[in-house]
């Protein structure tokens, strides 16, 4: 498939941001209160009459895209082939308030052959139900647990792999996690980003670590997961206006990635303006910036099997994810089977994007050590 929006869906979104009813400005919010009016101002006068978005959708589609019918789910994903020898196929997937746009530095990083003994990889990125160009749901029921199915079914049924490794960060790890209890056959192994720092009943043998971990778990939740309740519990007093207005949309999504993301409060020098432009259009453009966060009501109603993962994993551990608290190791052996811990000093939630290079140095030599994936299987009858 290729990425072309209509003309008239771009002339609407401009003239939606330029007709914007903004509220009277608050002095000296700078994030304190949640988005800053002066920055969201600026950036939605840059997205009416400066970003490019045909320019952009041009290098977008330097990608190949794909679409898959996978038990009457549409599936976006892009397939990047590994060079070399027997590349490994590897999963990517990300979660919320970030699309494909995220896997975009990483993927040339992990496809190229290098001398140094690592893989390549052959890569296929996944839009989950909810996000870009994959089709959205319209009953509830959507679970990760569910994604995984349909997931797997793409991997083995629809590309053909026998087994592969993934790698995923925030819903996409999530995903994999059940997997990984699911299918642990199917997995070479399991790379990701944190940890999830809840789980009910809370076990009565923590460490000290762990201890001090859950107190620092605790304030932070109290200070950084509104956004989830609101989600998780009542989405669709939301939607509405992600749906409808592309400053909704931006203000909603921009604040988590000057959050959570390791920006030092400067957010389009560390992520790239336009790049959160991309990310912010694809989500107004497919109407998934509304569809995505119904994901969070479909966990609350199903959170999926539990216990250990049983498939060799690593972890990175950035301790400055805005999102959440680093984890001590332990705390992470209790849901995984951890074989490689890396704490990265640097980067945010948005891994891939932040510090792609390190990302795919972990993965590689994580998977370098690990039995390889079987080739892919022709793609041609799979395309819609």
């Amino acid at each position: 498939m290729r990425i072309n929006i209509p003309d008239e869906d771009v002339e609407d979104l401009r003239r939606r941001l330029r007709q914007t009813r903004w509220p009277s400005p608050i002095a000296a919010s700078q994030w304190a209160d949640g988005t800053d009016g002066d920055y969201l101002r600026e950036l939605v006068a840059y997205w009416a009459d400066h970003y490019d978005w045909r320019e952009r959708e041009a290098r977008l589609n330097r990608w190949d895209h794909f679409l898959a019918d996978v038990d009457g789910v549409g599936l976006h994903f892009i397939r990047a082939a590994g060079q070399g020898t027997n590349p490994v196929p590897l999963l990517l997937m990300q979660g919320w308030p970030s699309s494909f746009i995220q896997m975009l530095n990483i993927i040339p990083l992990l496809t190229e052959a290098r001398s140094d003994g690592t893989p390549s990889f052959d890569v296929i990125a996944v839009s989950m139900p909810g996000y870009p160009f994959t089709q959205f749901p319209r009953e509830h029921g959507m679970s990760f647990a569910r994604i995984a199915d349909i997931i797997m079914k793409l991997m083995v049924d629809v590309l053909g792999y026998k087994k592969f490794a993934a790698r995923g960060s925030d819903q996409g790890a999530l995903v994999q996690q059940q997997m990984g209890l699911k299918y642990p056959e199917r997995l070479i192994g399991l790379h990701r980003t944190g940890i999830t720092p809840f789980v009910f009943p809370m076990p009565e043998n923590l460490s000290e670590a762990e201890v001090a971990y859950q107190q620092q778990v605790g304030a932070w939740a109290s200070a950084e997961t509104a956004y989830a309740r609101i989600q998780g519990l009542r989405p669709e007093t939301l939607t509405p206006a992600l749906a409808d207005s592309p400053v909704a949309l931006a203000s909603w999504f921009i604040e988590k990635f000057q959050r959570w993301g390791d920006c030092e409060g400067d957010v389009d020098t560390h992520f790239g303006r336009d790049n959160l432009l991309d990310n912010l259009s694809l989500h107004w453009f497919t109407g998934s910036g509304a569809a995505s966060v119904r994901l969070y009501r479909e966990v609350m109603r199903d959170p999926g099997l539990k216990g250990v993962v049983r498939v060799p994993t690593a972890i990175m551990m950035p301790l400055r994810d805005g999102i959440t608290v680093p984890a001590p190791r332990e705390w992470a052996e209790r849901f995984y089977t951890v074989e490689r811990w890396t704490v990265m000093p640097q980067g945010g939630h948005f891994a891939e994007w932040e510090k792609p290079n390190e990302v795919a140095d972990d993965v590689r030599e994580f998977f370098g050590g690990l039995e390889q994936g079987q080739g892919l299987a022709d793609l041609t009858d799979i395309v819609l």
